[in-house]
């Protein structure tokens, strides 16, 4: 399995779709709670047309997305407890549900988890990539 991790802060739709291709996508996870965007072009509906007119499938994981109070911590920096309030919440059955859902597509496709943050590691889309690794052996690449 390969999986790869996008974020899109600090970068235009055009630049984002170009490295989804460049490395092979074929669906777009995104990974967001809250799946609109003051950026132009990452709203949930024209994200996912524009993928789909690139040939790329887009799904919208709702329950895989941080909690509010998770958002809250990863803006002030502190990873630490975003990652705990983040893990609590994939204990709850929509998490799960979604997760498993997102381990089967993956099985299936080369999936990217789409999230706004750019550096993987201080953004959830890091755990779930970190649990398919583990579970799954999946390679990840952070795009």
């Amino acid at each position: 399995m390969k999986l790869f991790t996008i974020g899109y802060e600090g970068s235009t739709q055009p630049q984002v779709v170009a490295r989804l291709k460049d490395a092979g996508v074929e669906l777009v996870a995104d990974v967001r709670a809250v799946a609109s965007s003051r950026i132009a072009g990452f709203s949930k509906t024209v994200l996912g047309e524009s993928l789909k007119a690139e040939g790329v499938d887009y799904l919208q994981l709702r329950a895989l997305g941080t909690p509010k109070a998770g958002r809250d911590a990863a803006r002030k920096g502190d990873v630490a407890a975003m990652h705990a309030i983040f893990n609590a919440h994939m204990r709850e059955p929509d998490a799960e549900a979604a997760f498993q859902h997102l381990r089967h597509v993956a099985g299936e496709k080369r999936v990217a988890l789409l999230c706004f943050e750019a550096e993987a590691c201080g953004c959830h889309r890091a755990v779930l990539a970190d649990r398919l690794a583990r579970e799954d052996g999946a390679e990840v690449t952070n795009l």
